[in-house]
């Protein structure tokens, strides 16, 4: 098993940079998922790490080696892609088979550990098929055991589950979380998917531009985003944003008012909360008061959401809930489950505390030398 190192990374082509100078530990034996929008540079990165790509500058080290200029096959690494990469002329046997031939291992071992792979992702029962034969979800199930074979040191998932269907994509993830407590190996996983990386992560990279916007358990990233790029990114819904200004403890904008927060901040600030930590209160007992802009059934819950100067702002109610678009509603906040923002930086702003309660908003503190900021 290995940990993996990052040290001042940097991809550019020409005068572009697709990855900026970033710094990152990963733990032997943790789940380390890079998510971020499409061009951010998170692919970029593995491939770095993969040895698929060459960095501009910076380290990378596998365990305590620098493997900068050693081919992709010396590092002992197995992929897993989007498109599966199947050979079609191949069973699932062969397929599963396919890395020990190459590395030229014992014969005599393949078939235990082809076997042995294939049931620890349930194919055991198709290993004479081809892959034509298979539903998406098998196929990719046969890209896992064939780099599960491998018995690698580091596995690197680039997006695995983007081309299933959402029932396929459940049923897939838990399969992969349930993998990785079996196998203890080393995975860097790739995602545009935040509530993959919430519910796969050991920790979470957030990636824009080339550049990691905050590292942190999923719990420490959706609790204290440390941005609104973050902060908008993380969620479903996305956390609430509303531009307005701070002064003498109290935030407004257009049909927002939300006073007790504490005076050490004033003027222009973002604020933000989540759907789920406000409430539908009486419209003259509110911070918030405006005209339903949209309702929407969840199920569960519904989904009330009003127009606050230019954002959109919704809050989860019962399932029971029901009401018109147009009609008059009232959201309920409490100041210390806001967070608060820098509006020209879009940076957490800490130490704002709320007058009434005296506990600080936010969460742990970044590590700001394995994270970057613009």
């Amino acid at each position: 098993m290995a940990s993996i190192t990052l040290k001042g990374v940097t991809k550019r082509w020409g005068a572009f940079v697709g990855v900026d100078s970033v710094n990152l530990e990963i733990a032997d034996k943790e789940f380390m998922v890079f998510l971020g929008p499409s061009g951010c540079g998170k692919t970029t990165t593995m491939r770095m790490i993969a040895g698929l790509e060459d960095p501009s500058s910076g380290e990378i080290l596998i365990g305590d080696r620098v493997v900068n200029d050693l081919e992709p096959r010396e590092r002992d690494i197995a992929m897993v892609f989007q498109n599966y990469g199947l050979y079609p002329n191949l069973t699932v046997y062969e397929n599963i088979r396919f890395p020990l031939k190459v590395r030229k291992i014992d014969p005599k071992s393949h078939d235990a550990r082809v076997r042995r792979a294939a049931d620890m992702v349930e194919l055991g029962h198709l290993l004479d098929r081809r892959p034509s034969a298979l539903s998406g979800g098998q196929r990719q199930r046969v890209a896992l055991a064939r780099a599960i074979v491998r018995q690698p040191a580091v596995f690197l998932m680039d997006e695995p589950l983007s081309n299933l269907d959402a029932k396929l994509r459940v049923s897939t993830r838990a399969q992969l979380k349930n993998l990785h407590h079996e196998l203890q190996v080393t995975t860097i996983y790739v995602t545009h998917d935040q509530i993959e990386a919430m519910t796969l992560a050991d920790r979470v990279v957030v990636m824009k531009s080339g550049v990691f916007q905050q590292v942190g358990t999923p719990t420490e990233i959706y609790d204290r985003p440390a941005n609104t790029f973050v902060a908008g990114f993380i969620g479903s819904p996305a956390m609430n944003l509303i531009d307005g200004t701070m002064s003498g403890g109290v935030f407004t904008c257009e049909h927002v008012r939300i006073g007790g927060f504490a005076d050490d901040i004033s003027g222009s600030v973002t604020l933000g909360f989540r759907a789920e930590d406000a409430r539908v209160s009486p419209v003259d007992a509110s911070q918030i008061q405006a005209p339903i802009y949209s309702v929407e059934l969840l199920g569960d819950a519904t989904m009330v959401t009003v127009r606050a100067g230019v954002a959109l702002v919704a809050v989860r109610a019962g399932k029971d809930y029901r009401a018109q678009i147009g009609d008059p509603v009232g959201f309920a906040i409490r100041p210390e489950i806001c967070h608060l923002f820098d509006k020209q930086t879009g940076l957490r702003l800490e130490n704002h505390k709320s007058a009434k309660s005296g506990t600080t908003s936010g969460t742990q503190d970044i590590n700001w030398e394995n994270r970057h900021v613009r």
